[in-house]
């Protein structure tokens, strides 16, 4: 984090989403300050809390992927929950609670993650042994039949993945099924209460190495690593780092002029996520957990209920909003043509596993963009989602029509060919027939 200036950031996102500039410098802004507030004196950094942040936009115009992004980037813990998931406290549903223990169990497998990946080499060795054991031992050979060095030459073999299809068994765990206890708390289950008194039972199953060397390599893993450091560290990551993205955050406001029925659940729920956003301590599985400094980003399109219907309260703790643009032809052109993960590029590579080689003329992706821009105007605004609609349709038939065994075909998409494949689309909006 601390290489990453504002500009940086907002240079990196710039990479997979197009536009929405107000939205990324905003965020860009929220990061750096979490990275300046680590390095004041700890009295300091006490009374230094995030700047919230409510996203307002239509759906598909890149809220959620700017707060994904920015998780990816600086390696924070993140979770993703919809408002709608929730109800009131007492109510059959998941507990607004749930958020920060799903935080804590992202936030303990990223550390885990990275303490694996630590130990990966001295965990794949400590693997191949075992299975070189495993071959050895059912090889049957005597020790004047063995070749000169045949332990070592085996290992080399395993190594080099020269027996990755062979078929070993090796002992497991066997984990059971997990068991919801639906009223009240889902996030709660059986196993998860009682896996520390039953002991862990083990089967024998008959598997191919590879797959086997990736079981053995997590258990190696496992076995080396210190997992009390790991939580320890895990729970400082969420306290300190943690990102929670609240998306549907509209759905949950009450309409204006309206104080019954739905209205009343909703409130309840926004007065539950209240404490959060504040700052409360919450109790997990594991320990103990503040609220406090969890960056919290909600967003919503708020097209029937705005901003300001939300309780003032918790208004009051999103104090950086931000409007989002609708996209136009130019922002899905764009799209189309610019981000590393373009739909464009992700279609190209699918269709080359089938031996076709697609390409798209300029003028098509520009006839493709104005085409989104007009459905999303006429019928509802699903933002860049469009763009897959329309691509869909479009790459349909040589989608089906791909596949078998033939040589390397070029298909190119020209302008002509969009306008013939989606006539029925283009004719739609075609308001010439209505000018005299």
């Amino acid at each position: 984090m601390e290489l990453l200036t504002p500009k940086e950031i907002v240079s990196a996102l710039d990479k997979y989403i197009i536009g929405q500039d107000k939205a990324k410098r905003a965020v860009a802004v929220a990061l750096r300050n979490r990275y300046r507030r680590s390095q004041l004196p700890e009295d300091v950094a006490e009374e230094i809390t995030p700047k919230n942040i409510i996203l307002k936009g239509p759906t598909g115009v890149g809220k959620t992927e700017i707060a994904r992004r920015i998780a990816k980037l600086v390696r924070a813990p993140f979770v993703k929950v919809e408002a709608t998931k929730y109800t009131e406290v007492g109510y059959v549903g998941r507990d607004v609670e749930s958020m920060i223990r799903d935080l804590v169990e992202t936030a303990i497998r990223l550390v885990k993650d990275e303490k694996f990946e630590e130990v990966k080499i001295q965990a794949t060795q400590s693997a191949n042994k075992k299975i070189r054991d495993i071959i050895y031992a059912r090889s049957k050979l005597t020790l004047s039949e063995q070749p000169e060095n045949y332990q070592e030459v085996l290992l080399q073999e395993i190594s080099d993945g020269k027996h990755d299809n062979d078929i070993i068994e090796i002992e497991v765990v066997d984990t059971p099924k997990a068991i919801e206890i639906i009223p009240g708390n889902q996030d709660s289950n059986i196993t998860d209460m009682l896996s520390g008194f039953i002991p862990k039972r083990k089967k024998l199953r008959k598997i191919a190495v590879k797959h086997a060397r990736n079981m053995l390599v997590n258990e190696e893993s496992s076995r080396l690593i210190d997992m009390d450091a790991v939580t320890e560290e895990g729970m400082r990551r969420a306290e300190q780092e943690g990102i929670i993205f609240i998306d549907e955050i509209d759905k949950i406001a009450m309409s204006r002029g309206n104080s019954s029925g739905a209205d009343v659940s909703r409130e309840g729920v926004q007065r539950d996520i209240l404490p959060f956003v504040e700052g409360c301590t919450v109790s997990t599985k594991h320990g103990t957990i503040r609220t406090d400094y969890i960056l919290f980003i909600a967003a919503g399109a708020f097209h029937v209920s705005h901003i300001e219907d939300l309780i003032p309260e918790l208004q009051g703790r999103f104090p950086i909003q931000v409007e989002l643009d609708n996209l136009t032809s130019k922002e899905f052109y764009k799209i189309l043509t610019q981000p590393k993960n373009a739909i464009t590029k992700q279609q190209i590579d699918l269709l080359k596993v089938d031996n076709i080689n697609l390409s798209f003329d300029d003028d098509a992706l520009k006839k493709i963009a104005e085409i989104a821009e007009l459905e999303n105007e006429s019928n509802e605004n699903i933002g860049a989602r469009r763009l897959h609609t329309i691509l869909e349709a479009l790459l349909e038939d040589i989608s089906f029509e791909a596949g078998g065994e033939h040589p390397m075909t070029d298909v190119k998409i020209t302008k002509e060919y969009v306008m013939k494949v989606l006539e029925p689309t283009l004719k739609k909006h075609d308001m010439s027939r209505y000018i005299m």
